[in-house]
């Protein structure tokens, strides 16, 4: 694991959100994975930096409205699934505009939207087009189902890709 790539969330339309590094781990069927192990240097906006103090892998799947975190034992969340645009690739640079609403499963299985008082604030304040709007809620929709069946790679892909990472 050597290769560094930067991870760039934006707000609407292009406001800074998280920024952190990551390294490369490795692509499948799902996407791109990446690892960031504890503790791992964070920065959210103009916000100082913070740090994740639990590993993670991040899936980057291409063309999709969807990132996903999968984290280890002690972590808040099991997964995290961040509801945005498709990411863009720039050398080691991934990019993607964070929509606000998140799909989360918590250690005991719960699956939960959370963030949708920010994500209705935000569709106003910063005037959402309407098929980002409609594309945002069914991505939503579709990560909650997934997640509730244990599609994968929310079974046990995801979790694979961090124990693999966290042995290595």
């Amino acid at each position: 694991m050597t290769r560094l790539v930067r991870v760039d969330t934006k707000k609407w339309p292009d406001r800074p959100h998280w920024r952190f590094r990551a390294f490369w781990l490795g692509e499948d069927d799902h996407g791109v994975w990446l690892y960031g192990p504890a503790p791992t240097r964070a920065r959210r906006g103009v916000e100082p930096p913070t740090v994740i103090e639990h590993p993670f892998v991040m899936l980057v799947p291409p063309g999709r409205w969807w990132q996903a975190e999968f984290y280890g034992a002690g972590a808040r969340y099991a997964i995290y699934g961040n509801v945005g645009t498709p990411t863009t690739w720039s050398g080691d640079r991934v990019t993607t505009i964070d929509l606000d609403l998140d799909v989360v499963t918590y250690p005991d299985r719960t699956v939960e939207v959370i963030d949708e008082d920010e994500f209705l604030a935000h569709q106003r304040a910063f005037a959402y087009p309407e098929h980002v709007v409609a594309t945002a809620r069914a991505t939503a929709a579709w990560l909650t189902l997934a997640m509730e069946r244990g599609a994968e790679p929310f079974a046990t892909v995801g979790h694979g890709w961090l124990r693999a990472a966290m042995d290595a």
